[in-house]
């Protein structure tokens, strides 16, 4: 416990300090009249509790009455004070104006135009070296569109095309119709699979949205795109000819044959049909209507029986297959031989496999020299050759 000679007698407080070291010293001398009773001691303590909270309660009250002095506080306190700027000072240009004049544009001579859908069709001569493949191509539809668009022309043969000749060309896949008096738009959808509303609605066509379905008024000879139609291909292929009534393919031409007692029957299995194995022309292709593979080569090139059988057919065909040869094996399969430049064996001739039947050419509807071979089972119908042939 410290005595009054403790502290120091010159010592002065400063002015933080002034109530805290009064009330120090104050302690001090009760402290040092203490009477050693019990209750005093008490009353003492508890007095001297209550004179330091009293103590810290007015230091806390001096240090929140002192203004701050935070050289960052009294930054932040001062607002900035802004100055407008007209939208002419900031595109102002230091420097001498330019002219117009001197502004010069890069002449560029490839213009590029956005490509459009076509709404018409187009007329195509067909040039030395096309092909139906080719020609579908080069205008993006499929090979039977060309087809569908031209029957009066192509009549649904590939074979068909000719340098010189003017096609048809559909803006969309589908077919051309050329209209008949008394036709409907009922009738022509029904024919061509498709909706009325999908031929009404093509913008080529021209037809009003109210057009009447059943009693169609559309002159005549106007042609009338189809879009997505699609119908059947008139055949030119030779039917099955039966060995025991050969005569049924006279309707088409003068190869057919007349009654035929017997011949070899095959064995099933197969060699190719001439000495070259690359196709020429068209492969097997059953959307183009043309079931066969066209084999390349040169006039003169022999033909061969596939396998044994007899001849059904010999001589012309009217439908564009020029010389052609037909055997029955005798097994429920038939082979066609056709645009042959000569034929060796004659109705009811029996041969073996192997034999030689013919001469290549390019007889008929054919733009070169070829083979068209063609295979025709009892069961399957016309076949893909590629599946058959060694």
């Amino acid at each position: 416990m410290l005595n009054n000679d403790d502290a120091p007698e010159n010592e002065t407080p400063d002015e933080k300090q002034e109530g805290e070291f009064i009330l120090r010293r104050l302690a001090q001398g009760i402290m040092n009249r203490e009477i050693f009773s019990p209750w005093r001691r008490y009353l003492s303590h508890l007095f001297l509790l209550s004179i330091i909270v009293l103590g810290g309660w007015i230091a806390k009250l001096g240090l929140q009455s002192k203004p701050t002095s935070d050289p960052l506080l009294e930054e932040s306190a001062v607002r900035p004070e802004y100055q407008s700027v007209d939208l002419r000072d900031l595109l102002r240009f230091e420097g001498e104006p330019i002219a117009a004049a001197q502004i010069n544009r890069k002449l560029d001579v490839h213009t590029i135009i956005p490509s459009r859908p076509r709404l018409d069709i187009v007329f195509y001569e067909v040039q030395t070296g096309d092909s139906l493949f080719g020609i579908a191509d080069k205008f993006g539809l499929k090979p039977e569109t060309i087809l569908w668009g031209n029957f009066d022309v192509l009549q649904d043969d590939p074979h068909s095309l000719q340098p010189g000749q003017i096609l048809n060309i559909a803006p969309v896949d589908g077919t051309i119709h050329l209209w008949s008096q008394g036709e409907s738009l009922i009738g022509i959808a029904e024919f061509f699979e498709v909706a009325a509303r999908e031929i009404i609605d093509w913008p080529g066509n021209n037809l009003t949205p109210d057009i009447d379905l059943e009693e169609t008024d559309i002159p005549p000879e106007t042609m009338i795109i189809i879009p997505g139609g699609k119908r059947e291909f008139v055949s030119w292929a030779l039917p099955k000819i039966p060995r025991s009534n050969p005569s049924v393919a006279s309707i088409y031409g003068p190869g057919a044959c007349g009654t035929i007692f017997d011949g070899p029957i095959g064995f099933g299995t197969f060699v190719w049909p001439t000495s070259s194995q690359y196709i020429s022309g068209y492969d097997y292709s059953p959307s183009t209507n043309h079931y066969g593979l066209d084999i390349g080569g040169d006039f003169g090139y022999g033909i061969f029986a596939v396998d044994a059988a007899v001849v059904v057919y010999s001589g012309w065909h009217n439908g564009g297959y020029g010389n052609v040869i037909v055997l029955d094996h005798g097994n429920g399969w038939q082979t066609l031989y056709a645009h042959l430049d000569s034929v060796f064996a004659g109705c009811g001739t029996g041969v073996f496999q192997g034999t030689s039947i013919g001469a290549m050419g390019s007889s008929g509807r054919s733009s070169g020299p070829h083979l068209h071979f063609e295979m025709l089972n009892d069961i399957y119908g016309r076949v893909n050759p590629w599946n058959f042939l060694p």
